[in-house]
């Protein structure tokens, strides 16, 4: 008598979603974007370091058709002028205390999905909830302990700043 057919599943993090897979691509901005530094010069004026491979990936899965953008905790010109400048379809900001869950759950109201096709990288405590809840969830190598042991997460190889959201982004990318 033949033995029975095992099933094997593959855990969450093994997989890799397609842009079909997809329909919203979110992503932090202090620690994910950047490398989480606060840079501020002797008038008070604040600086942040983007990477530029992290905008042109953005890009690139938005010509696939794909929404993209940013839900941040924080509220700042600088972040304003960047989702501008990569012309992205959404930025929330101060989304504080779960906001980053209800601003992303408002999103997919307006779009008419759900959060399993949504893909979002973040680094910190104030997004463990969003990471926790959606289809696809990624974080920097250098993201929080906490954010590491949420089941499913991809933990890239490159740090926040370090263009760790290209890198998510060609993951993607290289499943079409």
């Amino acid at each position: 008598m033949a033995e029975p057919v095992k099933e094997t599943l593959i855990p969450r993090s093994d997989l890799l979603p397609t842009p079909e897979d997809i329909k919203l691509f979110l992503t932090d901005v202090d620690g994910t974007l950047t490398d989480g530094g606060m840079y501020y010069g002797s008038d008070g004026t604040e600086f942040k370091k983007f990477n530029t491979r992290d905008g042109m990936g953005l890009q690139m899965l938005q010509r696939t058709g794909v929404k993209v953008g940013i839900v941040t905790s924080e509220n700042t010109p600088i972040n304003v002028n960047r989702a501008r400048k990569l012309g992205l379809d959404y930025l929330k900001q101060s989304a504080r205390d779960g906001g980053k869950l209800a601003a992303t759950r408002e999103i997919c109201d307006e779009m008419g999905i759900t959060l399993d096709q949504v893909a979002y990288v973040g680094d910190d405590v104030n997004c463990y909830d969003l990471l926790a809840a959606v289809g696809w969830a990624a974080c920097p190598a250098d993201a929080c302990a906490r954010v590491k042991t949420i089941p499913g997460i991809r933990i890239l190889t490159r740090r926040g700043g370090d263009a760790c959201v290209r890198e998510w982004i060609d993951m993607i990318l290289a499943k079409q």
